[in-house]
């Protein structure tokens, strides 16, 4: 079996600084501000997208150039026999469903592995731990797409937004709505699903929705997750777009809520930052894929 490389793009909140420690590639995505484009963590930082974002600019997500994706894995390809790219999920943008269709270039095929199974942010990150387990492993590269695919839905997570403004922008709800909402302190609590973004509640103010999100999680660890928390193959997962207090605060009480229990946490990707905005709390469970 050759070299296998785990690639994925910046929508999984890696960062450059991150990738080098993981030992994984991250392909940059870009995002546009007004007419001018700009690449996560190359040309943009996250606090500059939120000063855009807030400043009321119109800041909105693109997809790669294919030219772009080749590239990338041609660079990838000099270092590695087999690469599996693991690309923000197909229901949330049309960039895998362009690399699927790259990856039967005759350059490509049989060395690059495009995985669709319905993640971004920190549960993609949870993924590409479990693909490196598996790489560790002797697995090739087709036994891991089909493995992590056949696993998609053995996931959830909750993000309970802080404004409606940027949900009533993107057109998930509607002017009045979110005029209503924002008079009544109303906590959206999104539900991300396999690729799906969804409304799961609505809740008075973040700390009833913090609640809310804890109580659903230790639902999904009793009952839609219990084979694979019995067996201690179900890792807790925090995201969010806050600031580092908050962010820490928000962590500090999901591990109360679960004691025992290892956190991996990281920042909401900027292409769902588009939706949520600042301040959003995320916390969910990605379980081990069996093999």
């Amino acid at each position: 079996m050759g070299k296998i490389g785990i690639a994925t793009d910046s929508h999984s909140g890696i960062t450059p600084a991150m990738a080098k420690d993981m030992g994984v590639l991250v392909l940059p995505m870009p995002f546009y501000v007004e007419e001018e484009c700009f690449y996560e963590e190359v040309s943009i930082t996250r606090a500059e997208f939120f000063e855009q974002l807030n400043a009321d600019k119109k800041v909105s997500t693109s997809q790669p150039s294919p030219e772009d994706v080749m590239e990338f894995w041609r660079s990838g390809l000099k270092e590695y026999d087999e690469i599996v790219y693991m690309p923000m999920s197909s229901g949330l943008s049309g960039s895998c469903g362009t690399a699927m269709m790259l990856a039967q270039d005759d350059e490509f095929e049989g060395k690059v592995f495009v995985v669709d199974n319905g993640r971004v942010s920190t549960p993609l990150v949870r993924s590409i731990m479990d693909a490196q387990e598996m790489v560790a492993d002797g697995l090739d590269a087709v036994k891991i797409k089909e493995i992590l695919e056949a696993e998609k839905d053995k996931m959830s997570i909750y993000i309970a937004v802080e404004t409606l403004e940027f949900l009533q922008k993107g057109g998930r709800i509607s002017a009045a709505t979110a005029t209503i909402g924002t008079m009544l302190n109303i906590k959206p609590i999104l539900k991300l699903g396999v690729g799906l973004l969804e409304t799961y509640k609505k809740s008075r103010g973040m700390k009833k929705a913090k609640k809310e999100m804890l109580e659903a999680i230790q639902n999904d660890l009793d009952v839609t997750f219990k084979e694979y928390h019995d067996r201690g193959e179900a890792y807790l997962l925090v995201a969010t777009s806050a600031d580092e207090a908050t962010t820490n605060a928000w962590i500090e009480e999901v591990k109360a809520a679960f004691p025992g229990m290892d956190v991996l946490a990281g920042n909401l990707s900027l292409g769902i930052c588009c939706h949520t905005g600042e301040g959003a709390l995320g916390v969910g469970i990605s379980c081990r894929p069996c093999r």
